[in-house]
């Protein structure tokens, strides 16, 4: 009976041995595997446990925002005729027989006077006029004074009408895609996103962005209204684009989904981001072993490590949520775009699926046994 026992014994140690050493399915690298990485035993990454300070360096973000060009920028005159603009003119002649007014009519108007491309409008009896660089008041002042010449007392209005001269494109998640023309309510960029609809996604992940010339800027919506400074001043020729956050994370191990995520807000905690993904897998996760794989670029790598590297570095913050004050170092540790967020199984959950290969693998080999020996005893 004794030796039947030890038998047993050494043939399931062996049965343990053979499928621990054929390597059981699993959703990623252990613990242990990940930490062999790290440049201190036989990798090339840096493997950081996140407390405070690491937090504090860790989770400065690249900010969005406009350059001194576009800040400094004064708003368009809105009186200011530019090459393009289109002008409505009237005039009023005190005779009978006018040069501009028609028979038994007092005003004559003039409509769709367009600015040409050297900034000037033609005017009968007043001749070629430069425009561009005037106010509609100077324009009427100079008019008033040629037809004068030869009418007594003409009367002058000029208005400025919506042309093409001074204008800005705006395209994507908008509410009405076009070309605006620079006017006394669209002077800025929030007015101008006003006049296009507003944005047609969810404001605290639309970002805007604007080319001028060859700088571009960009600034989430709302900070638009959060910081006036953000609400700059438009110029002729400007391309405004809203689009949705194209950020994302992804989620990998012993989570409540794997996949790709994108950002849902501007700012995304560790905590946020697995509580994103359904939290941790109740029966799988490792709760000391919540890994993020990040890039860092050299000034940051540099604060982190405290010595000097050259280039980008690959860095592992590891959370570990069992420790004293783990969940607000998670909480307060933000997640970047392209961050990797991996979570490890417990040892027990391998150990586990040991026993039940070995478990099922003895279990098909007596059935194979008592069909054998039903096969003899027949």
């Amino acid at each position: 009976m004794d030796s039947l026992r030890l038998a047993k014994g050494a043939t399931l140690l062996a049965a343990l041995a053979l499928v621990a050493s054929c390597g059981l399915p699993r959703s990623g690298p252990t613990r242990g595997e990940i930490f062999d990485g790290s440049v201190m035993r036989e990798g090339d990454s840096f493997i950081l446990v996140v407390d405070d300070r690491v937090n504090y360096i860790a989770s400065v973000a690249p900010a969005l925002g406009f350059g001194s060009g576009f800040l400094n920028a004064g708003v368009v005159g809105s009186d200011t005729i530019n090459p393009g603009d289109v002008l409505g003119l009237t005039v009023w002649e005190n005779v009978s027989d006018g040069l501009l007014v028609p028979t038994g009519q007092n005003a004559t108007i003039l409509d769709e006077v367009q600015v040409d491309g050297a900034g000037y409008i033609f005017v009968p009896y007043a001749g070629r006029i430069l425009a561009a660089g005037n106010t509609p008041e100077r324009i009427r002042q100079i008019i008033t004074e040629r037809l004068g010449d030869q009418t007594p007392d003409p009367q002058v209005q000029v208005r400025r009408l919506a042309g093409d001269g001074s204008t800005v494109s705006v395209v994507g998640s908008v509410g009405a895609q076009g070309v605006y023309p620079i006017e006394r309510p669209t002077r800025t960029l929030s007015q101008m996103l006003a006049q296009a609809g507003g944005v047609a996604v969810e404001p605290e992940i639309a970002r805007v962005t604007v080319t001028r010339g060859a700088h571009t800027g960009s600034v989430w919506f709302q900070d638009l209204y959060d910081s006036p400074g953000a609400d700059i001043a438009l110029r002729n020729g400007d391309r405004v684009i809203v689009e949705a956050d194209t950020r994302s994370f992804t989620a990998l191990g012993a989570t409540g989904a794997q996949s790709r995520v994108p950002f849902a807000s501007q700012k995304i905690s560790a905590i946020e981001a697995i509580a994103q993904v359904g939290g941790l897998n109740p029966s799988q996760a490792d709760p000391t072993g919540v890994f993020v794989f990040r890039n860092e670029p050299e000034e940051i790598t540099e604060q982190l490590i405290g010595q000097d590297v050259t280039g980008t570095q690959r860095v592992v913050y590891v959370l570990d949520l069992t420790r004293p004050n783990g969940l607000f170092f998670a909480r307060d540790f933000a997640i970047r775009d392209q961050d990797t967020v991996y979570v490890t199984e417990a040892p027990f959950v391998q150990f586990n699926k040991v026993i039940a290969a070995v478990t099922g693998s003895l279990g098909n080999v007596g059935t194979v046994a008592n069909a054998a020996s039903t096969v003899a005893g027949e």
